[in-house]
């Protein structure tokens, strides 16, 4: 970060969705970097932000110990913008009111604009947002005009222009609230008067600088798995150290139909990076024999796969070992793991959480504070192909965390051919690039009465569920044609043998996550 762009700083309160913001900034081309919310207005002010945004957060703002905003935040000329829980925050450090309405408000909200100003100007007059709040403003502090409505919240948006302070209760920074870039944007350039000069060819490059500035002349791993994730941060490493990398792909046993002969074959051709393939398919099914709590194999899967790098680095470069490895994290995976200041750990990633402590490697993510599309928007960058760029996201722990129950090598293969049957159907329709990502779970520790054969059965279920998403913080089902669905469903139940049922889960994050373990 050079001194020639402004800087907008986002105050984390503890919100999913604090990243989310600054990427939002971001792709308005204005430089932004996360601060935790413990520290002072000293602290804050000696960064010289161009302007401040106060994230949203899961606390009321009468819990004990409650985060604050200092009102000297607002006196020292800096512009403001508070959203959500740092809107409510910010109207009771100023002197407004918050009020314990009992109407909580979550997901998708009918929006009404009493007054456009400059933060919602040449918007319509209703609009969709996304909430996720319980108290409410009741009353703005004084000097503020305010401008939104909601049925939940009398004052869902004011400003005050002359002091260049604003707010908003509903989080435009998410992709399903309506108009939400064209809001924060009235904010950055309306409001606050900042440049839009930061590019995405910086993330390239100043990853590449901090790599090389790490590794030095040492050698690094790469636990590649095939996906746009790994797949981009061995790209990036590989640009950054060359033929100091040696990619390792382990083949745990959970992947997809078709997957390991696509990572064999097609990212050696793309980048022709050096690859090892560890067959590690009997180690990983043996140590998740009788598991079926999901936390529990998420750490299994995360401890397995480094104790495999570490005997690769051993096998690769002897005792000495080999110090760096490199994984493909991205921020909603630190997130959902309780890696973001005051986050709520709403499951552990094999990659972050789920890491075993006796951890002997340094690791090196290049990705760590990306958003999915922000690593596509690298990867193509980079050069890498367009199939590899736009592959639906699959997780780590693969087919493991898409069986709920005991993964078993039957029912592994029950679930293969049912995802194979979901992706073929998919790809036919020409539609993948319409889904963010498509889940294909197996509820194997449920059962259900069918008719097949004129017989009866008592078969498993399979879940089908599409997603469509920009950022994977936040998801709504896809609306996928009902001709679609109903030739997955045909196939799977007569392909698959003790499948018997196929439903559709219409469910949106919040509150589910996008994968069901």
């Amino acid at each position: 970060m050079t001194a020639q762009h402004d800087l907008v700083l986002v105050v984390d309160y503890g919100a999913q969705y604090a990243q989310l913001i600054a990427r939002r900034v971001r792709e308005a081309n204005v430089y932004s970097e996360i601060i935790s919310s413990k520290a002072g207005v000293e602290e804050i002010l000696a960064r010289q932000p161009s302007a401040i945004i106060l994230s949203g957060g899961p606390a009321s703002v009468y819990d004990p110990g409650a985060p604050t905003v200092d009102p000297q935040l607002f006196e020292a000329g800096v512009p403001v913008l508070g959203i959500c829980y740092g809107f409510q925050a910010m109207a009771q450090a100023l002197g407004g009111t918050v009020a314990k309405t009992g109407q909580r408000e979550y997901g998708r909200t009918s929006l009404s604009i009493t007054q456009g100003g400059c933060l919602l100007q040449s918007l319509p007059n209703t609009l969709n947002v996304w909430m996720s709040h319980g108290d409410s403003v009741s009353r703005a502090p004084k000097g503020f005009t305010v401008l939104a409505r909601t049925a939940g919240a009398p004052v869902a948006a004011f400003e005050d222009v002359s002091r260049r302070l604003a707010g908003l209760q509903w989080h435009p920074e998410v992709l399903h609230s309506q108009w939400g870039q064209q809001v924060l944007e009235h904010f950055l350039f309306n409001i606050a008067s900042l440049t839009p000069d930061w590019t995405a060819e910086h993330m390239v490059t100043e990853a590449i600088d901090a790599v090389r500035m790490t590794v030095g002349d040492r050698r690094v791993l790469c636990a590649l798995s095939g996906g746009v994730d790994s797949a981009v941060a061995a790209a990036l490493v590989q640009r950054a150290i060359g033929a100091q990398l040696t990619c390792v792909f382990v083949d745990h046993g959970l992947l997809r139909e078709g997957e390991a002969e696509q990572v064999k074959n097609d990212f050696v051709a793309a980048t022709g990076v050096e690859l090892v393939v560890a067959d590690e398919r009997e180690r990983f099914l043996a140590a998740l024999k009788g598991v079926t709590d999901p936390e529990e194999k998420r750490k299994i899967i995360g401890r397995e796969f480094i104790r495999t790098f570490e005997a690769q680095a051993r096998e690769l470069a002897g005792e000495r070992g080999i110090d760096f490895l490199v994984q493909g994290t991205l921020y909603p995976d630190v997130v959902e793991s309780g890696g973001g200041e005051g986050t709520a750990n709403i499951k552990s990633h094999h990659n972050v959480g789920g890491l075993p402590d006796d951890l002997q490697f340094t690791l090196i993510e290049p990705l760590r504070h990306m958003f999915k599309d922000e690593v596509r928007a690298v990867g193509e960058e980079l050069g890498l192909p367009e199939a590899m760029v736009w592959r639906h996201p699959f997780p780590g722990p693969g087919l493991g965390i898409r069986i709920i129950g005991e993964v078993t090598q039957e029912r592994l293969e029950i679930l293969r051919q049912a995802d194979a049957i979901a992706r073929h159907e998919v790809a036919e329709a020409k539609m993948e690039r319409d889904i963010w990502q498509f889940p294909v779970v197996l509820l194997a520790d449920v059962r259900s009465v069918g008719v097949q054969g004129d017989g009866r059965t008592y078969g498993h279920p399979i879940v089908l569920r599409p997603v469509v998403s920009d950022d994977a913080m936040t998801a709504d089902w896809a609306r996928l044609p009902h001709d679609l669905l109903e030739r997955i469903s045909s196939r799977i139940t007569n392909e698959c043998p003790d499948v018997n049922r196929v439903v559709l889960d219409i469910t949106s994050k919040p509150p589910a996550t996008i994968e069901w373990e």
